[in-house]
């Protein structure tokens, strides 16, 4: 029965409502990357922040004895250590105390600020692989950007065309649930477009992570780019789920728990055959899941866990239930369904001849720059309030050592009066 392919259904008829068109672009233009604006890559206001010139020498020296007294090191100091980055060196060892702070008993209390701070000295210092080495660790470092941060390195890859890497980062925003800006978004489907267009060989448990990046993002867009992203990424979950059974779908995703991810792909096409208006699918996206469907239909199930170790193997057939066994005889109604819906979208006039490349391209040209504008006037204030709550902690810390100065004082001069009598 395709009943969950109906219950999917309406999960998804909100999105044909709002949907709009996306203009096509000439050939000419879809081949330029429409990119994050030199105003919103400026380091002029984060450079004209409050310095605190420290040696980080005497810094590093302050932590490592405080860390062997089993005493905690504050966030200000940490926070300088990463302020003062002057050099490719200091990168590699800043990364040494960011992991040590986050194993320590203060490592709740790493600062936005810093977070943010340590990928600007990352991609200042050509230490990039790190900033992405930190963040893909991200429990080990304790670094979780906000959007804003993610959108600098995601575009530093994006510039360079290293579209894997700029996956791992989109995958890293899909994990923290942070697609909450337009332009988060926009580049993110720029990204994964340009990556699914060169037809990446990709692992199972990387499907897995494409899908739920495309799943995620595209939910936040209304328009064809959007769906056809829904579409893909259901079809990625669906492969996952028939392969490996639902659990390998769920395993640290940030997913609703429901089962039959390509029924959920079909509904998209459902949705936006019945959708009034322009909303289409992209031709690509509707062949790749043709051509996922087939490959799912000749798969023989004693290959499903090929190249997985003898005890991996026992594990994943153990989690794979009844209920897994269920959506996998779901597939040849699937593969048929697939056909009629397909059929009927191309009677209705509603497939994109465009790729979906082309396609994300036109949404950052059109959109990129005006959701630019929100998120540069949002910094400034964020900016301004980390700048205000790191004075308020200078001036915590000076009167905290004072107090303390005062007391040893207070207790020496006790120890003078006492040895006098």
């Amino acid at each position: 029965k395709l009943s969950t392919w109906n219950m999917a259904a309406s999960m998804f008829k909100r999105c044909a409502t709002a949907a709009f068109k996306v203009k096509r672009l000439s050939p000419s233009l879809s081949a330029k990357r429409w990119l994050l604006s030199p105003a919103y890559t400026d380091t002029k206001l984060w450079e004209a922040r409050e310095k605190d010139p420290q040696n980080l020498a005497v810094l590093a020296d302050m932590m490592d004895r405080t860390y062997d007294r089993n005493l905690p090191v504050s966030s200000l100091t940490i926070s300088r250590f990463v302020d003062n980055i002057s050099s490719r060196e200091e990168v590699d060892q800043a990364e040494y105390y960011l992991y040590k702070f986050r194993h320590s008993p203060n490592c709740w209390y790493l600062r936005d600020w810093t977070i943010h701070g340590w990928i600007r000295q990352c991609l200042k210092y050509e230490g990039r692989e790190k900033a992405l080495h930190t963040l893909k660790n991200k429990i080990q470092y304790g670094i979780f950007p906000d959007d804003f941060t993610f959108n600098l390195l995601l575009d530093s890859y994006i510039k360079d065309g290293d579209f894997k890497s700029a996956f791992s980062v989109v995958e890293e925003v899909m994990l923290q649930e942070a697609f909450d800006l337009s332009s988060t978004q926009i580049l993110s489907l720029y990204t994964l477009g340009n990556f699914f267009s060169t037809r990446p060989q990709l692992a199972v448990s990387e499907e897995r992570n494409m899908g739920a990046s495309l799943l995620v993002c595209g939910l936040k867009q209304s328009n064809t780019v959007g769906l056809s992203a829904q579409l893909l990424g259901n079809a990625l979950l669906g492969k996952v789920e028939m392969l490996k059974g639902i659990h390998a779908v769920f395993k640290g995703m940030p997913l609703f728990w429901n089962r039959g991810y390509v029924g959920q792909a079909l509904a998209v096409m459902e949705i936006v055959s019945a959708a009034p208006g322009d909303v289409m699918l992209c031709k690509d996206t509707l062949d790749y899941v043709n051509d996922l469907l087939q490959e799912l239909s000749s798969t023989p199930e004693t290959d499903e866990c090929g190249g997985e170790s003898g005890a991996e193997e026992n594990k994943e057939r153990e989690a794979v239930d009844e209920d897994d066994e269920a959506e996998k005889a779901n597939l040849p109604q699937y593969v048929s369904r697939f056909k009629e819906l397909r059929s009927h979208l191309e009677t209705l006039g509603k497939v994109e001849s465009a790729s979906f490349q082309t396609l994300v391209t036109a949404v950052a040209q059109q959109n990129l720059g005006e959701a630019e504008k929100l998120d540069l006037e949002q910094y400034e204030v964020r900016f301004q309030v980390w700048e205000a709550d790191k004075r308020q902690l200078i001036q915590r810390e000076k009167e905290l050592r004072e107090k303390a100065e005062q007391e040893r004082q207070e207790r020496l001069a006790a120890t003078a009066a006492a040895q006098q009598a």
